[in-house]
């Protein structure tokens, strides 16, 4: 075990079941509903870091308000085709394609509960 680095994540989510649906077309992530908890919880498993998307306990913040969280990025092997995907399944353009010059393409999306994600395809002419 790795100590002290991301090893688990959760998505909060106004509409638990939606929310499932969108990352499995987005990521094509799968889920399984973890029953005998306080809220809806739904365990996620994808091909790094385990996670799970949660009942949210609170309000969602305002637009343009900005998070009050931590932010997870995906590494993709095609951000282009990522996006599109991420689009097609109802998310939104946060702060769209940009370079970090020599390492990677980024990016940033709203799920279809308002959640900030990124994502980054890694390349070293990114300029």
């Amino acid at each position: 075990m790795y100590m002290n680095q991301p090893q688990y994540f959760e998505i909060q989510a106004s509409q638990p079941k939606e929310l499932v649906e969108f990352y499995k077309k987005a990521f094509d992530w799968t889920f399984e509903e973890q029953t005998g908890m306080p809220i809806e919880y739904w365990r996620i498993t994808t091909s790094g870091i385990g996670g799970a998307i949660l009942e949210r306990p609170a309000q969602i913040p305002h637009a343009q308000q900005g998070t009050n969280a931590y932010v997870v990025s995906m590494e993709v092997a095609d951000f282009d085709a990522t996006a599109d995907a991420i689009l097609a399944a109802g998310g939104m353009v946060a702060l769209p394609k940009f370079a970090i010059a020599g390492k990677c393409w980024q990016g940033y999306f709203l799920d279809v509960d308002q959640n900030t994600f990124g994502i980054f395809q890694a390349d070293e002419a990114a300029a």
